[in-house]
């Protein structure tokens, strides 16, 4: 919906996480893939990238402040925050 504000998580092909916002997951995902997406994800080694969670917010700022709050964790913590919150995966 053109409302909905997205929280999602990208597996790189080097096995690292990146985390980001979006409107449109699905085209935010062929932006990566394409080397068009964020810095992060620009080098060819990291791609091709799957997007493992998206987690929908009514507002850009919930969405936002979620992106933050995972890119502060260490990747163990990122790892159960994934298991713990499969049931919020939209895809």
């Amino acid at each position: 919906m053109a409302n909905d504000h997205y929280f999602y998580v990208l597996l790189c092909k080097d096995q690292t996480f990146y985390g980001g916002y979006t409107t449109e997951p699905s085209r935010r995902l062929v932006e990566h893939n394409s080397g068009v997406g964020a810095k992060y994800t620009h080098p060819a080694s990291r791609r091709p990238l799957q997007m493992i969670h998206a987690e929908r917010f009514k507002t850009r700022s919930e969405a936002t402040k979620a992106e933050a709050a995972f890119k502060k964790l260490s990747r163990k913590k990122k790892e159960h925050y994934l298991q713990e919150n499969k049931q919020k995966n939209v895809l």
